[in-house]
């Protein structure tokens, strides 16, 4: 199994190797339009090799992903650890109860045991 993974990740690097040699050409970004720019002051342009934007839009999309399904899990997530408390709670009363009756059984072994009577 762990050489499957191994392959797996040295096609993987390969594959990225290849996809970046193939797309070193320069890309121009623009973060506003010209008329926002001039009036926000920022630098509107941003030059990139294209695998670079192509590998950063791969992460940005990952990360969405991670996050929304982080949001969407939340109440799973309350529900879970509601339910371990109560089981915590409910295992601390099984034992208190437990105890309970252990005390209750010994009281009427130790009068049977008074009376002679013990079989």
């Amino acid at each position: 199994m762990r050489y499957l993974r191994y392959a797996f990740l040295a096609l993987l690097a390969l594959g990225l190797v290849t996809i970046s040699t193939a797309n070193r050409g320069p890309v121009t970004l623009r973060l506003f339009t010209d008329e926002v720019s001039e009036w926000v002051g920022l630098q509107n342009t941003i030059t990139l090799p294209l695998f670079l934007v192509i590998f950063g839009g791969i992460v940005a999309g990952v990360m969405v992903g991670f996050i929304w399904e982080w949001f969407r899990e939340h109440k799973h997530r309350v529900e879970a650890n509601t339910n371990r408390r109560d089981n915590v709670r409910l295992e601390r009363e099984v034992k208190r109860l437990r105890k309970k009756d252990d005390a209750v059984i010994d009281d009427v072994l130790a009068l049977l045991e008074s009376d002679g009577q013990t079989h």
